[in-house]
């Protein structure tokens, strides 16, 4: 009786507007946006044509197993997995997370979901995106750890939140921002720590969004100097 009585609680003396179109959030467990822009929302499916190797969308009529996008070749991570498009839910929810470190229920089912095609063994560590002390500072959290922290905990994998470190702030990236202007902007920025942990290791590299692919292309290349043998990228959202 109480579970069926939180939301519309939560919704009298805590009303929650839906960070992408305005409207109340009618339940709890979608967090920061309402169920109509969820359902609005491109979730990807496992038989969606996506680029094996960076996970953006193909064409709807080009063959997964044989195409790519053409864009990733020098990437240095092996794969990337997203639980859907940077748009309308999950947007709203990766703005909101920047903010609160909430991972709501609705979160936490796309996380395991993505996590799923992905099929990790014991030998794999999940490895959060490190944030800067500045902007850790500032924030108080890093909500690429808080999602790591969830998709270990599902999986029994070990997870890693002190090896890999951002050695200095960078500028926040701007829509604007072309593809070697974010690669130009976090170049040279990572480093491992404590490559005893990161050597002969498979890593499962956890981000909120993947945009033009840099930051987690230059994550994995010092993963890899460090002896890691395979880098594999889940985020939350893919951007176009």
């Amino acid at each position: 009786m109480l579970s069926l009585l939180a939301d519309p609680l939560l919704a009298l003396f805590y009303p929650q507007h839906c960070g992408s179109c305005g409207r109340l959030v009618e339940s709890a467990a979608d967090g920061a946006a309402c169920r109509a822009c969820w359902n609005a929302t491109r979730i990807f499916d496992p038989s969606d044509p996506l680029c094996p190797k960076c996970g953006t969308p193909l064409s709807s009529d080009a063959k997964r197993a044989i195409s790519s996008c053409g864009q990733c070749d020098e990437f240095y991570f092996d794969a990337a997995f997203s639980s859907g498009l940077y748009h309308k839910a999950l947007a709203a929810t990766i703005l909101a997370l920047k903010k609160v470190p909430s991972v709501s229920k609705t979160v936490d089912r796309l996380l395991i979901d993505a996590f799923g095609r992905i099929s990790p063994t014991s030998e794999f560590s999940v490895v959060p995106v490190p944030l800067s002390k500045q902007r850790l500072h500032e924030r108080g959290f890093n909500q690429a750890t808080l999602l790591a922290r969830r998709i270990a905990g599902h999986s029994g994998a070990p997870i890693d939140e002190f090896s890999l470190i951002r050695k200095r702030d960078t500028p926040f990236h701007r829509a604007a921002m072309d593809k070697k202007a974010r690669a130009a902007s976090v170049r040279n920025v990572f480093a491992v720590v404590r490559p005893n942990l990161i050597r002969g290791r498979k890593i499962i590299l956890v981000d909120d969004l993947m945009t033009s692919g840099s930051t987690a292309s230059n994550c994995a290349k010092v993963l890899k100097q460090s002896g890691a043998g395979q880098v594999i990228v889940m985020t939350l959202a893919r951007a176009l």
